[in-house]
């Protein structure tokens, strides 16, 4: 059975708090230093990118020019 997690991140760019859900044994794959990538295939980049780094998807485009 699959649990998930919802993470709470925030955004040290605008300070707003965000939330992405993640899979317990994934999130605990890349903790314990699997690449996130590989760990969490069906997070999309700016998924990961938020986990990664906190800032938010908004704040990601402002700065990076992406999208989610």
């Amino acid at each position: 059975m699959k649990k998930n997690l919802t993470i709470t991140i925030k955004c040290p760019f605008c300070g707003e708090h965000h939330e992405v859900d993640v899979n317990e044994t994934e999130y605990n794959n890349w903790c314990g230093g699997e690449l996130i990538q590989n760990a969490m295939p069906d997070l999309t980049p700016t998924q990961r990118e938020q986990l990664i780094s906190g800032l938010c998807i908004k704040c990601q485009e402002k700065i990076f020019g992406i999208g989610g």
